[in-house]
């Protein structure tokens, strides 16, 4: 009997995995006895944006969840209740540290086209994100995703252009499919606009009900953490980032130089264009790209569902994610650097950019000479330019006659020092 194998080594697998059709080596292999060929090597399909989703990154969020408490098990709260809300649930606060880890895309996956529709070849990069809360300073992991993007070439049947597809499963019991599109890039940051936590009635958003547990203020409200006094103190958490989570993300971008930005449009539920559909507007530079008008979705466990069919509102359901909707930001980023003089061959040196002090999260850099003899870096400031992933994501939970919306978002940094490209440092 095989031994088990350890989890890490399917997940290392990947490293050096690719998938390709297998019709050249069934052909090569028929072939070989008469005439011995080399298996000819098909280039990847494009990947598109998604080419910038290449190694680890980390950083910061916030992430905020309307539970369900039951009856039956109520959530214990750290102080007294004095509150007028219906004690069905607890909104929960998470200031989040990220790990958001790409391997190595996948190659050419073949999928068949059937009677006029030729194959397609998609092109994929796996995922893994890790979350930890750090509201109290002690990490608490809340989140693990291992999921695939995909990029998916364009196709008569159904007639659709380039698009992008996100997969991933969650361990309290839902998988989705995310299909999406990529904007034209944009000169200099994007504009982000607001994200509302507030629940509604019957599916429809703009019949609100807004909770006492809203109001960073208020002490004995079904919260957690249930007095924020100490956190709005220091600034970590504010009324601002409550109403509109997305205050985290503008707050990071608004004292950094962006050159460039990607826009990435994801949804679960079908719509073309997504942006000011099931998305916010979003300006862009050109037409809005179609997405696909059908299929994705997501599947939840029966505990989820509590219902073989949940009504809109989600009665009878212990919390149906019915849909999901992300916006991923892939920006360049522009770092001034002060580099001391660096004599060739001296050990690498780890340097922080000039807006450490005013922006919430910069990547570190590394500067590293080639040896020759008798020649130095004189010293001086230098620019480059680097990848940040910012992203809003809004997951739809029905449950107790209400749609709550469950939103997280964060920015992501290189994880590794960045390395100071060598033209930047000459020698003299």
């Amino acid at each position: 009997m095989d031994e088990p194998k350890p989890l890490t080594s399917a997940f290392n697998r990947t490293a050096n995995f690719s998938i390709h059709q297998v019709d050249t080596v069934f052909r090569a292999a028929a072939h070989a006895a008469a005439v011995p060929a080399a298996v000819p090597v098909t280039v990847p399909p494009t990947l598109g944006p998604l080419s910038a989703f290449t190694g680890t990154f980390t950083g910061q969020g916030f992430n905020t969840i309307f539970r369900p408490d039951s009856a039956t098990t109520p959530t214990q709260m750290p102080g007294p209740i004095n509150t007028t809300d219906p004690p069905d649930n607890v909104l929960e606060l998470n200031l989040t540290d990220e790990t958001l880890s790409f391997s190595n895309s996948l190659g050419s996956i073949p999928n068949r086209g059937s009677g006029p529709q030729a194959d397609a070849f998609l092109d994929g990069v796996p995922y893994l994100q890790t979350i930890n809360d750090v509201t109290t300073g002690t990490p608490v992991g809340i989140h693990f995703e291992p999921g695939i993007w995909l990029a998916v070439p364009s196709s008569t049947n159904p007639h659709e252009p380039f698009t992008v597809a996100r997969m991933a499963s969650i361990p309290h019991g839902t998988t989705i499919t995310a299909q999406g599109t990529a904007l034209p890039a944009v000169a200099g940051k994007p504009t982000i606009a607001a994200v509302d936590i507030t629940p509604f009635f019957g599916g429809n958003p703009a019949n609100k009900f807004t909770f006492q547990n809203q109001t960073a203020a208020n002490k004995t409200t079904r919260r957690l953490p249930q007095d924020l006094t100490t956190l709005i103190a220091s600034g970590k958490l504010t009324q601002a980032m409550i109403t509109d989570p997305n205050t985290v993300l503008r707050n990071q971008i608004a004292h950094q130089t962006i050159s460039q930005t990607i826009i990435i449009e994801t949804s679960t539920r079908p719509g073309t264009p997504l942006s000011g559909g099931p998305l916010p507007a979003v300006a862009s530079a050109g037409p809005h790209p179609q997405a696909p008008n059908f299929a994705g979705g997501t599947a939840n466990i029966a505990f989820l569902l509590g219902v073989p069919v949940p009504p809109p509102g989600g009665n009878g359901a212990n919390a149906n994610a019915l849909q999901m909707d992300a916006v991923f930001w892939i920006e360049t980023v522009i770092y001034d650097i002060d580099v001391p003089r660096i004599a060739s061959g001296e050990p690498p040196i780890i340097l922080q950019p000039l807006q450490k002090g005013t922006v919430p999260l910069v990547p570190s850099f590394v500067a590293t000479l080639p040896f020759v003899p008798n020649k130095a870096f004189a010293g001086g400031r230098v620019r480059v330019a680097t990848t940040q992933i910012q992203y809003s994501q809004k997951v739809m939970l029905d449950f107790n006659g209400l749609t709550w919306p469950h939103v997280s978002v964060a920015s992501l940094v290189p994880a590794a020092p960045v390395p100071i490209p060598e033209h930047l440092l000459p020698l003299t």
